[in-house]
Formats: C-alpha cells, structure tokens, sequence
C-alpha cells in the first residue's frame, strides 16, 4: 500500500476529529447583525472571482495538458503522485500548510488560478485550507468513496489534477473547508502577479 494511503486514512481520522471537535479557524464568526453585510460580500467576492478565472482562460485557450510522460520528467515523484494518481501527501511536512503570504495559489501543470491567501485560514489539519476557491468554475467536484464513507474530491477544471477534498466544517462566511495539497499548486506572491501574468488578480487584495 502506497505512503499515501495510508496518508488519506490519518486525514479521515482527522476529519472525523475536527467534525466533533470542532475547527480553530484564524477569524471569528460572523456576528448575526453582520449576516446580510457577509452575504453580499461573498457573492461580489464570487463574481470578481468568475471574471478573473474567464478571462484567464480566455488568454490561455491554448493550453493542452502534457502526456504522462512529459508529467513525470516536469513534475517531482511527489507532484505526479498526488496530481495524477489521487495520492495524499503528509500533513503538516508540506510546502504551504503554514505559508501566511499574499499571494495566489495555482495549479501546478496548467497555472491556472484556484485560491487566494485571502480566503486561507488555520484548520489545523496541517494542509493548506481555504473557505473558497477563487471561482468555482475553476473546481470539478467528483463523488469519493474511497475512505471513511462519501466524500467530495476537488480536481482542476483544465488540468484534471487531483487538488484535494472540500468539507462543510469550515468556518465563515461560507462553511466550507477546501482542504488541499501544497503538491498540486504553485503559489505566486503578490508582489510577482504581474510580472507572472497574473496582474489582474491584485485587485483581490484591495
């Protein structure tokens, strides 16, 4: 059995902690007089998220995946284990569970923008955990029945990499918790998103 699997099991026994337990998130709670006022920020938040992934694509139309074999000589042995054969990588002994910068994080193969440092919080699960990906069109959501009953896999829109899972204990404003591996993306500061490429997606930190 593969290092990973044995992985996946210690993070199902850690999400079946963090269900009873509870989750330390890095922001409290929502105030009930600030509902509305959350609501409406999420869903602006969402929209500016779906223009900046469509125009991406849109300037990247021209992207096709690389073979297998082109994978494993791009890709570290970690990188095309977790990315192309839904492995797991250890918590807590990965590149960004703890990374605290500005920044965007993308996909490793295909760059395209999936997460920003402004929706990552501390799960405490010792894997980067975010409340929302950048636009939701970047996600496909797959069924998991591989461990510890139904879970919902996360895999990218254009590059089919395997990113991770996304829960509903997270905290808010959205109660999700998009639970993913450091090995699937590549994160880009802030301060580099526009010599990246990336210029248009500044004005999430504004």
């Amino acid at each position: 059995m593969k290092l990973g699997k044995w992985i996946s099991i210690t993070a199902g026994l850690i999400f079946l902690g963090s269900f009873i337990f509870g989750m330390q998130a890095s922001s409290e709670p929502s105030q009930a007089t600030g509902k509305v006022s959350s609501a409406q920020a999420s869903s602006n938040q969402s929209t500016t998220g779906d223009r900046l992934f469509a125009a991406w694509v849109e300037k990247n139309q021209n992207f096709k995946k690389p073979s297998k074999d082109e994978l494993k000589q791009s890709l570290t042995p970690l990188q095309y284990d977790v990315t192309q054969e839904e492995d797991t990588e250890r918590p807590f002994k990965n590149e960004y569970w703890n990374n605290k910068k500005p920044g965007i994080y993308v996909d490793v193969i295909s760059g395209e923008p999936l997460f920003s440092s402004t929706d990552k919080f501390k799960s405490g699960t010792g894997w980067p955990s975010f409340t929302r990906a950048i636009s939701e069109k970047a996600m496909v959501k797959k069924q998991d029945l591989s461990l510890f009953g139904v879970r919902t896999e996360l895999r990218s829109a254009i590059a089919d990499s395997h990113l991770g899972h996304v829960f509903d204990d997270g905290p808010a404003p959205t109660g999700k918790r998009y639970c993913i591996n450091s090995a699937s993306l590549r994160f880009i500061p802030k301060e580099k998103l526009e010599a990246e490429g990336y210029g248009e997606f500044v004005s999430l930190f504004k």
